[in-house]
């Protein structure tokens, strides 16, 4: 009997579970294609040209015929809602992006700012209630069919943010503790990776691992999460918090960087002296992305905010041929 256990036990040590992270299936359109908009670091009321962008979004969107939006974090600032009931959801979210076409589902993570208000206010039903396109979990996955995105929580990676805060008070319920918080997330983003069969991967967190803007590479994520990316084939990580938009291929894997935190305030000229290597497009002003995928194809396209195309990318999927197997 004791044996009988000790190998059953060994057995569901060898699977690899991740039912931590909630999934949603997300239907592609009926040829199987998807399309998609990228936006980060927007929520200013529609200032500094939020509402501009949030303009342009609207007309690609409908060009597009998109299927849903992705948010990268820092949905409101300066210092996230401070409640369920905080009038910025609507006057920030509600009010701003008001186009037929971004009336969408909105796949949203959390940024370094909203941590700074109630984290868990973005997190409540109670937003859905009032804007049902919301759905914001610190980490989650998306099963759009041909592509798997898998949104990840990485503010709480970055170390500066406990030993340094500096004068910000993080809402850290939730993430506390720390180590095992990190630990169970980055099993579940393996996990979850392991096991898919899309024909794309795509993970989402807000703090860049690889950038040339103001904040740079994260190096907590450089350490802990690419190995995990490199090692089970994902295709793209989108990232926001430098508020610019950016794509850059990693020298080592098949991994595309791509930054979308444009979405209002931008730094015009904050540009660090760092590694340049794979960098294929910069831009230092307010814009978003979109993705359009097939089994065979994807087109990535930044756009700024008077809607002019700055950056066109495409990568290409083989098929395989079932017939002849």
């Amino acid at each position: 009997m004791g044996q009988h256990w000790f190998i059953i036990w060994g057995i569901i040590c060898g699977l690899c579970v991740s039912a931590e992270l909630e999934r949603f299936e997300q239907p592609s359109k009926g040829d199987g294609s998807l399309s998609f908009l990228v936006i980060g670091d927007w929520g200013r009321r529609g200032a500094f040209n939020q509402s501009q962008v949030a303009f342009q979004m609207g007309k690609i969107g409908e060009k597009l015929d998109i299927d849903f939006v992705v948010s990268t974090g820092d949905n409101f600032y300066d210092n996230g809602l401070s409640g369920p009931h905080d009038p910025a959801f609507e006057e920030s979210f509600t009010n701003i992006y008001t186009a037929d076409s971004l009336q969408k589902r909105w796949y949203s993570v959390l940024g370094n700012h909203d941590y700074r208000g109630d984290a868990e206010a973005q997190l409540s039903s109670l937003l859905r209630k009032i804007d049902s396109r919301w759905l914001c979990l610190r980490s989650f996955i998306v099963d759009a069919e041909v592509a798997e995105i898998i949104f990840v929580d990485t503010t709480p990676f970055v170390n500066s943010y406990f030993l340094d805060p500096e004068d910000h008070t993080y809402d850290w319920r939730g993430v506390n503790p720390r180590k095992h918080y990190i630990s169970s997330l980055l099993k579940d983003v393996e996990c979850a990776l392991r096991e898919s069969s899309a024909k794309w991967k795509i993970v989402v967190g807000h703090h860049a691992i690889r950038s040339i803007g103001h904040h740079g590479d994260t190096p907590e994520l450089a350490t802990h999460l690419l190995p995990i990316l490199k090692a089970n084939g994902v295709d793209f990580y989108m990232n926001g918090h430098d508020h610019c938009l950016e794509h850059i291929s990693d020298t080592e894997s098949p991994i595309q960087f791509l930054t979308s935190g444009a979405g209002s305030k931008a730094w015009r000229g904050d540009v660090g002296r760092r590694n340049r290597e794979g960098l294929k497009f910069f831009y230092d002003g307010q814009g978003f992305m979109s993705v359009e995928l097939t089994q065979s194809d994807a087109e990535i396209v930044f756009y700024d905010v008077y809607g002019k195309i700055l950056h066109t990318w495409n990568a290409g999927k083989q098929l395989v041929d079932h017939s002849s197997m």
